[in-house]
């Protein structure tokens, strides 16, 4: 199938480099648009077609994803809304933009989907959560595919699609600010920046993956590693008493009262 990724930019690009290294689709089988190509010289050297013609886009493709800033959406879908027809998938990536409000943008009764990834997607890693509106089964699975290359999918009520922003898409930064506070720690007990980086991010990713693979809760494998008056559980009860689980819930509803405000 071919895909249109309406609007290249940090995530855009992200899309279209996962779906290419996952070889869910091949380089000629992947359109992007931007209004300045130049910023695409990257995507065009390993052989994705980059235009800036949204119109030309869309005629070439089978699956359409919109991934334009939340003010542009109502433009770009007045400029493409002829030329969208039942035989498109559009998957919209546009924060705050609704299901409802999508169709009626669209006008045309069409499947739709609002997909919630992250940007790493671009290593074939992304957490992407996934609404749809007048969709086929045959839809769903295309797009749950899709999205299960690059990473892992869920779907959810679109109803909370803005919450899955702040965990999932938002939530990127957050364990970043944390790894990058465990760098910062690891250099003052010793490390050089790299060496702490690399362990720092490696322990992350396999507290990460423990939980992934064994389907346990996060106490569980914590008890695992806390020994009667060992060094981990004083330094956990030193976080808590600093406020370290409250600062990132508190975080965490915070970004998502700021998304339901705009």
């Amino acid at each position: 199938m071919k895909i249109a990724i309406i609007g290249a930019g940090n995530l855009g690009k992200s899309i279209a480099l996962g779906l290419l290294e996952s070889k869910f689709a091949a380089a000629e089988d992947i359109i992007v648009t931007r209004r300045n190509t130049n910023a695409l010289q990257d995507l065009k050297e390993k052989g994705i077609q980059v235009t800036n013609q949204n119109k030309t886009a869309i005629k070439q493709a089978d699956i359409v994803l919109l991934c334009v800033k939340p003010y542009q959406i109502a433009a770009v879908t007045a400029e493409i809304k002829n030329d969208i027809s039942t035989k498109h998938i559009i998957i919209s990536v546009v924060t705050g933009v609704s299901l409802q409000d999508l169709q009626k943008m669209m006008v045309k009764k069409l499947p739709l989907f609002r997909a919630m990834p992250n940007t790493a997607i671009a290593v074939m890693q992304s957490m992407t959560c996934i609404s749809h509106l007048h969709a086929k089964d045959t839809h769903i699975k295309t797009v749950g595919d899709l999205f299960n290359k690059v990473g892992k999918s869920v779907i959810i009520e679109d109803s909370l699609m803005d919450a899955a922003t702040v965990l999932g898409a938002c939530g990127t930064a957050f364990a970043l600010r944390f790894i990058r506070a465990k760098i910062q720690g690891g250099i003052e007990i010793g490390f050089d920046s790299k060496t702490a980086s690399l362990i720092a991010a490696q322990t992350v990713l396999g507290a990460a993956e423990l939980l992934l693979t064994k389907q346990t809760h996060p106490e569980a494998e914590i008890d695992k590693v806390t020994t009667p008056k060992g060094c981990t559980i004083a330094g956990l009860n030193e976080m808590e008493h600093q406020g370290f689980s409250s600062s990132l819930i508190k975080g965490v509803i915070t970004s998502f009262e700021k998304i339901c405000k705009t």
